[in-house]
């Protein structure tokens, strides 16, 4: 306000002082004329009192004439005094404008927000800077804007510029002219300052909020990216010490299978990892922040990194599957061994083996060894009696595949061991490999010389393939494989037939018609692949289980006593079993006579001796054959002995059969007598 004052003063004494100046200029010459002619006229009045009355004005007059000069030259020197400071007042706009502009070339020299930490961090530098800068000068900003404010305020608003009534060019302009100028010029600057003050001040406040925002982000994914650097290291340097899948026992197969899997597992935490680093990179984008190049390399290497590292988990694996697949103990590579050149063992798509013959260029399903066995079996088609015929095969069949070797307890434990619970399961070959490789492994251990164990698994699958995969459809029901080995491993025939029953039974230890049906249907399918299923009633079962039914007087379930009770009479569908193990229990039985027809001595295998005349034995091969001797008939009865006896028992024996012969004519129609 005293500016404002003082300047009003200065007005008055501008306008004061022009009139005064007016004045003198007007009176100048009247003053210097009578200054000029003050002697004369002093002269001619000589030395009365009017001359000393003149005198007294004409020093008055001069006295105040100079009084009045003086004046106006003070009241110059106080008006050029004012200008000065209206000057000064100026210039510190100016200078301020000045120093606005400098620093908003410098605030935007610092644009755009840089794209990593060290970069935003020095942004945020100068930025905390600036606004110290802006804090300290803002007091004389605002002090200055106010001063030029209430300077302004007492100033008449300009209007047009009125015309110059001399239109000579005046070298120096009026005390006037000069204190308007200064007041146009103090307007301008006030307003551009201001204007740019307030600029300033916005454009550092939002540049540092931006900075802060985009710092906090910046410091946020460098942290994530490092966390996730050091993890992708650590994992890297775990996956470095992986040993090549080609230079790994087998055996540990399944082990590295097992540590890959919980190693991916370990590190699938890593993709959140992963998606959050990118997350927070693209946040970034609406904050108008691009990563610097070292940020965005670091940033692709991470995701680079990560996909390698997932791609080389996931091959691994691949690669140790597929090995433990092609030599693990459940793979088939091993049973490459069971054929030699110039065959060679294949697997279809559905992992069922075939053979390829390289010099007949020819391939097959069955196993060579397989094919020299069936081969052999034609042998034995001389035998008449389809029973005999059919346990002799099967006897061959047993030998080749070491099943006589296989007790029936550890047949039950290796379906315990695989947990074959569920007859309507499917095994796939693997499976079923895997199931025999573990049978005779155990039998390697206890036969060394008998067992070979991939020709022994090959040609088991094989036949088991043949009798209950005739499609070739790469799986077998659990029941199938499950009777198919137990009837032809080694035990006690009535252990044999319980193990059997209790494959089908329910919970209660009982089977139905159903049930039932389903075993001897599983049963007759062994003679049937040797061709042999007519002479057992053909693949209907519904007869014989009518039959084992009726047996036990129609009831709904049968209990396991009842089904041993029907099998030891040797129904026609299951015949073939217990004359397998009658010719199993044969085979090396030496009897102390001679064949009355071939005069073998002795007797090895079955013997026969007729019950029509004394003393008259028959050898197998010649009882099979149909060969006799003079005198007697093939419909003559004979008994069988499948074991020596001592001539005391036989004698008795051979009594009480006779005594039953002649008292039951059922064996009047037959030929052999089964010694029981």
């Amino acid at each position: 306000m005293m500016i404002g004052l003082n300047f009003s003063l200065q007005e008055l004494l501008m306008k004061f002082e022009e009139d005064i100046q007016a004045e003198i200029e007007a009176h100048n010459d009247v003053f210097r004329s009578v200054e000029g002619n003050k002697m004369k006229m002093v002269k001619a009045l000589g030395s009365s009192e009017e001359a000393v009355f003149l005198q007294q004005r004409l020093d008055d007059m001069n006295q105040r004439w100079n009084d009045l000069k003086a004046k106006s030259a003070n009241i110059r020197a106080h008006l050029e005094a004012s200008a000065e400071r209206w000057n000064r007042l100026l210039s510190v706009l100016e200078e301020l404008g000045r120093w606005i502009s400098v620093k908003d070339e410098e605030l935007n020299k610092q644009m755009p927000i840089g794209g990593d930490v060290p970069t935003v961090l020095q942004q945020q530098t100068h930025c905390m800077a600036l606004r110290a800068e802006l804090k300290e000068r803002e007091h004389l900003v605002l002090s200055t804007l106010d001063q030029a404010h209430m300077f302004l305020a007492d100033q008449p608003i300009e209007g047009p510029e009125e015309p110059r009534k001399n239109l000579q060019p005046k070298t120096e302009l009026t005390p006037e002219e000069k204190a308007q100028r200064v007041a146009k010029a103090i307007r301008k600057q006030t307003a551009e300052v201001g204007e740019r003050w307030e600029r300033l001040m916005g454009h550092a406040s939002t540049w540092h909020e931006q900075v802060e925002r985009a710092l906090d982000k910046l410091q946020d994914l460098q942290s994530s990216m490092d966390q996730l650097d050091l993890r992708l290291a650590q994992a890297e340097e775990l996956k470095a010490g992986w040993q090549p899948v080609g230079d790994l026992l087998i055996d540990s197969l399944q082990d590295h299978i097992d540590k890959t899997t919980a190693f991916r597992d370990e590190i699938a935490p890593l993709k959140q990892d992963v998606r959050a680093v990118n997350d927070l990179a693209g946040q970034l984008t609406p904050l108008d922040v691009q990563l610097s190049s070292t940020s965005s390399r670091q940033l692709d290497n991470l995701n680079m990194r990560w996909k390698l590292l997932q791609a080389a988990v996931e091959d691994r694996l691949k690669l140790l599957r597929e090995a433990h697949r092609d030599f693990g103990p459940s793979s088939q590579h091993f049973l490459s061994t069971s054929v030699q050149l110039p065959w060679q063992r294949a697997v279809s798509q559905n992992k069922v083996p075939y053979y390829i013959n390289h010099q007949s260029q020819t391939t097959c399903w069955d196993h060579p060894k397989m094919t020299e066995l069936y081969h052999s079996l034609s042998d034995l088609n001389n035998v008449r009696f389809s029973a005999y015929r059919t346990a002799m095969k099967i006897r061959r069949l047993q030998k080749a595949l070491c099943l006589d070797l296989l007790d029936l307890s550890v047949a039950q434990s290796m379906f315990e061991q695989h947990k074959l619970t569920v007859n309507s399961q499917q095994l796939t070959v693997p499976e079923v490999i895997n199931c025999l490789t573990s049978v005779y492994d155990g039998l390697e251990q206890e036969h060394k010389d008998l067992v070979n164990v991939p020709l022994c698994v090959d040609m088991c699958l094989n036949w088991l393939l043949n009798v209950y995969d005739t499609g070739r459809s790469g799986k077998i029901r659990v029941l199938s494989m499950k009777i198919g080995l137990l009837s032809l491993c080694k035990g006690h025939l009535e252990e044999k037939y319980k193990c059997l029953f209790n494959q089908v039974s329910s919970a209660g230890d009982t089977c139905d018609q159903r049930q039932l049906g389903l075993l001897l249907h599983d049963a007759i399918q062994i003679p049937r692949q040797l061709g042999e299923v007519a002479a057992f009633g053909g693949s209907n079962i519904e007869p014989s289980v009518r039959s084992c039914f009726q047996h036990v007087t129609n009831k709904v379930e049968l209990e396991p006593r009842q089904f041993i009770d029907w099998m030891r009479l040797e129904p026609q569908s299951m015949v073939w079993l217990p004359v397998l193990h009658r010719v199993a229990a044969a085979e090396t039985a030496k009897h102390q006579a001679k064949c009355n027809i071939c005069k073998e001595f002795p007797i090895v295998g079955f013997r026969y001796r007729s019950l029509k005349h004394f003393n008259y034995d028959v050898c197998q091969s010649c009882f099979f054959s149909g060969r006799t001797a003079k005198g007697h008939k093939l419909n003559y009865p004979m008994v069988e002995y499948c074991t020596p006896v001592s001539m005391c028992n036989e004698a008795c024996k051979l009594e009480l059969i006779k005594e039953t012969f002649c008292m039951n004519r059922h064996y009047s129609s037959h030929s052999v007598v089964v010694e029981l």
